[in-house]
């Protein structure tokens, strides 16, 4: 039963050093000099470039997946029902909001404030002296 653990554990070990000999034939999207900047900002200091390259890739998927959550909160967002019919787009090409990112950060725990700039104001295009606010 033992040798069973070995085995696997074995398994486990010349899968991952495979994996890290195959990151060094990869680029990955994120240039390494962009991980090796933030992870020197952060103190962490390492010489050899596939760690580099596993952090890269780590945060590319991170990136990917939260950039595919925004695309489909935009798509509920643009397929709910709109009161006002004059404000529904004559197109349906999707726009991604701050608002679609900061939901879909949200779910991975980051908590994304940002400013409120005139064009999420709803008076955008109005004139200064009719605003509501």
């Amino acid at each position: 039963m033992n040798s069973s653990l070995g085995e696997g554990r074995h398994d486990d070990d010349s899968a991952l050093t495979e994996f890290l000999a195959s990151l060094m034939d990869y680029t990955p999207t994120i240039p390494d000099e962009l991980v090796e900047h933030y992870l020197s900002r952060s103190g962490f200091h390492c010489p050899d470039l596939r760690l580099t390259r596993l952090v890269a890739v780590a945060a590319q998927k991170f990136i990917s997946e939260v950039a595919s959550d925004a695309l489909q909160h935009c798509k509920a967002r643009q397929a709910a029902p709109v009161k006002d019919k004059s404000k529904q787009p004559k197109d349906k090409r999707l726009v991604l909001t701050m608002e679609d990112l900061s939901k879909a950060l949200r779910e991975y725990g980051v908590n994304l404030k940002h400013q409120e700039y005139f064009a999420d104001s709803p008076s955008t295009g109005m004139d200064p002296s009719s605003r509501e606010e």
